[in-house]
């Protein structure tokens, strides 16, 4: 009875058989790729999400951000490692909640509207990889909500926050999305990068990524998540730390935080 789910429902139909009739699949290659679908619900669990990780590796998750988002935009994949309920913190608060050794990070970031007008109290949750490459929700060693947490924008849009510098790191191939990539010989890394959810009543909620320039796999995402308008400027300080600003674009839209594609930490390391 709901138009737009017999609308998603017909097309998927449609183009599934479309494929089976094209590509003639064969009765084994069918009982393989179910194979695949229950090995992916399989290897999905509170801490880790592998469909997320496959939608990823296949572009669809960006293709649906880049489609659904007027261009240029700072929207971009949510990816698979967000939880909720990060801490409030204070303006120009630290994320490090347990020793996190690597180069300082000073953010400063500014929230705008199409008319580059400043928006006041967006909320804006902030997370990112450490130094070597591991979430910590991926990693029992750091400790809970570790380079985690939320600020409120001031009344010019702005907002700041210290931390570490994050890294590349290669996304988890322990499963079917290592089989596939593995099939198109791509590698598993993904560039260096920090998250951003914005959220503000009145406005269309982002998710976004900011990429360091400098990364040799920005051009090569394992998740095709790198945009031109996403590149950052992190700039090298005389002692050694970095300095990065940026600003956030936000548009008229439904306010609606999204599901936490996980909800656990990992027990050990995997």
């Amino acid at each position: 009875p709901n138009p737009r789910t017999k609308e998603l429902l017909s097309s998927l139909v449609k183009h599934l058989h479309a494929f089976v009739r094209e590509t003639r699949l064969t009765e084994r290659e069918f009982q393989e790729a179910i194979g695949t679908i229950n090995a992916i619900g399989q290897k999905t669990k509170p801490s880790h999400n592998e469909a997320m990780l496959i939608a990823g590796a296949l572009g669809v998750s960006n293709l649906v951000c880049l489609i659904n988002n007027a261009q240029p935009t700072q929207a971009n994949n949510l990816g698979p490692f967000y939880p909720a309920g990060a801490p409030h913190c204070a303006e120009g608060a630290s994320l490090l909640r347990s020793p996190t050794p690597g180069p300082r990070l000073s953010f400063k970031g500014w929230v705008v509207d199409r008319n580059n007008k400043p928006v006041a109290g967006a909320e804006v949750d902030v997370w990112h990889s450490s130094p070597v490459g591991l979430y910590e929700n991926q990693d029992p060693t750091q400790a809970e909500m570790n380079l985690r947490g939320k600020f409120t924008t001031l009344a010019d849009g702005s907002f700041s926050f210290t931390s570490v510098k994050p890294a590349g790191y290669p996304v988890p191939v322990d499963g079917p999305n290592g089989a596939l990539l593995g099939a198109q010989k791509r590698h598993n890394m993904r560039p260096a990068h920090l998250h951003f959810i914005i959220y503000k009543p009145g406005f269309k909620t982002i998710a976004s990524q900011v990429y360091d320039p400098q990364d040799p796999h920005l051009e090569t995402d394992s998740q095709f998540g790198v945009t031109q308008a996403l590149i950052g400027d992190y700039r090298q300080q005389p002692d050694g730390s970095y300095k990065l600003e940026f600003r956030f674009v936000i548009e008229p839209g439904e306010a609606r935080l999204p599901r936490a594609p996980i909800t656990e930490k990992a027990k050990a390391l995997s």
